[in-house]
């Protein structure tokens, strides 16, 4: 049968999505500092701290430069840090997809689940911290009011392929190669804290790679209601093909891991 034959079911898919939900009620407290405080704290630290020796860049203060970076850096890591050690746990150590294949539960569902807890997860934090950065100042044109969905482009983007790389493998020593290798340089080089036209030509093509430079430029120019320098349509289609490449991966892998 073929990866993605079997469709998405809403019940099921429902049902993944509230085991993850039930999880997270109990857990919540532990995430709450990284996903809530640690960006408010590391804005206030490095946008006013920082930024007041920076001054501006492109001619905007840094605080206000920084902030959609920030922003989207923060459902992109949430969407990394979900998608590793949780879903290789639930097929190495809690062995809940296996478990759920024994149920009417499909693979589509169990993916299309735990995307959607990501979701909600991301989109909570990345309300959170807009707010604290109107708070700020730092929100120059009511466009900002998109960022929530750009992130949930950037989330989505993000957490599939992850998602298929924490199915695919059997020891979760491999993920400090995702971390060191694409979680970090994308964090430092995709336009979050300097622009992407000061790095050396031959490696800027590889921030362009990054799903999290595109998030990154959609979101900066909402807040400041100026355009991104390529079309916003380009910018959103290439987050959507890559989110429609990873969750085709996805289920693959997870199909495969199950079949194993």
């Amino acid at each position: 049968m073929s990866t993605l034959t079997s469709p998405i079911t809403p019940r099921s898919t429902l049902a993944v999505l509230e085991r993850a939900l039930t999880l997270y009620r109990r857990l919540w407290r532990a995430s709450a500092f990284s996903s809530f405080l640690l960006p408010v704290m590391f804005l206030a630290s490095i946008g006013l701290g920082v930024g007041g020796h920076i001054g501006t860049v492109d001619g905007v203060e840094y605080l206000s430069w920084i902030v959609p970076g920030v922003l989207v850096s923060t459902a992109f890591q949430m969407a990394i840090g979900e998608c590793t050690y949780p879903v290789f746990g639930d097929f190495r150590w809690v062995r809940a997809y296996p478990a759920m294949s024994a149920t009417p539960v499909q693979v589509a569902d169990m993916v299309a689940g735990w995307l959607l807890y990501i979701l909600i997860r991301a989109l909570l934090a990345v309300l959170v911290f807009l707010g604290v950065t109107w708070l700020f100042g730092a929100l120059h044109s009511p466009w900002a009011l998109l960022t929530p969905l750009v992130c949930a482009l950037v989330t989505l983007a993000t957490a599939a392929p992850t998602m298929a790389f924490a199915a695919g493998i059997h020891h979760d020593g491999y993920f400090a190669l995702l971390f060191r290798f694409v979680l970090i340089p994308s964090t430092l080089f995709a336009g979050v804290f300097f622009p992407v036209d000061q790095l050396p030509a031959a490696a800027r093509p590889l921030a362009y790679l990054s799903p999290l430079w595109h998030g990154v430029e959609l979101s900066r120019a909402a807040t400041l209601g100026a355009a991104p320098p390529w079309p916003i349509a380009a910018h959103t289609a290439y987050l959507l093909a890559f989110t429609a490449a990873g969750v085709a991966w996805a289920v693959h892998a997870f199909r495969k891991r199950l079949q194993d």
